[in-house]
């Protein structure tokens, strides 16, 4: 079993590539989060986008203790409060309210709540966090942003998805304030369907080594 994180450093700590999975069926929740750990993704955020998300994310905080499953695309309370009973390890949003925040920091577990301007970065700052995640990363600027972001803002840490691809990831990897970043090309959903995990797998180990 993996050192629980205890804070946003420590998931950016995990691995370069934080897998976001869309999950449809939740029998492929343990089946995936093997193959994934396999290949040297062991954070894996599942989004509350579909009904198997929940059962999801509680199948694998039981059966995988090698995974570091977390709850993503939180945006109410009552979210928050599901995702932490169903056994999720981290939380992370899209954006952030103060109803919303005050909900997941309450869970006392790390958190990287979404932002996309740098009023929202310090504003995330002024309630004690570094950590943070930046969506939509391409439609809000990109590697551009972030390398403007680094001069006033260099406490900050950011996990940048949407629009992450496997060709421009290490463009975002390589700058100083990127902690890690989330993608789904690890994880096709043709490739869940069909349950190709040992593909999966090789997806994984790729986006595993891109910053070694």
């Amino acid at each position: 079993m993996r050192t629980v994180p205890r804070s946003g450093e420590d998931l950016f700590a995990l691995a370069p590539v934080m897998p976001v999975v869309v999950l449809e069926e939740a029998e492929d929740a343990v089946p995936l989060a093997r193959a994934l750990v396999a290949g040297g993704l062991p954070g894996i955020e599942v989004t509350l986008r579909t009904p198997a998300a929940l059962s999801g994310i509680e199948r694998i905080a039981a059966e995988v203790p090698e995974a570091v499953v977390g709850a993503g695309t939180i945006v109410n309370t009552e979210q928050v409060e599901a995702a932490t009973e169903a056994g999720a390890r981290f939380l992370v949003s899209p954006g952030s309210t103060p109803d919303l925040l005050r909900a997941m920091f309450d869970t006392g577990l790390p958190c990287l709540p979404g932002v996309a301007t740098v009023s929202e970065a310090m504003a995330l700052m002024e309630w004690g966090t570094t950590s943070m995640k930046f969506f939509p990363a391409e439609a809000a600027g990109g590697t551009a942003f972030l390398k403007s972001l680094a001069g006033p803002l260099p406490q900050a840490r950011l996990c940048p998805t949407g629009g992450i691809t496997r060709r421009n990831a290490s463009d975002y990897l390589a700058l100083p304030n990127v902690g890690c970043v989330g993608g789904s090309w690890p994880v096709p959903a043709a490739l869940i369907a069909s349950g190709r995990w040992e593909e999966i797998t090789g997806l994984a180990r790729e986006a595993s080594s891109l910053r070694t």
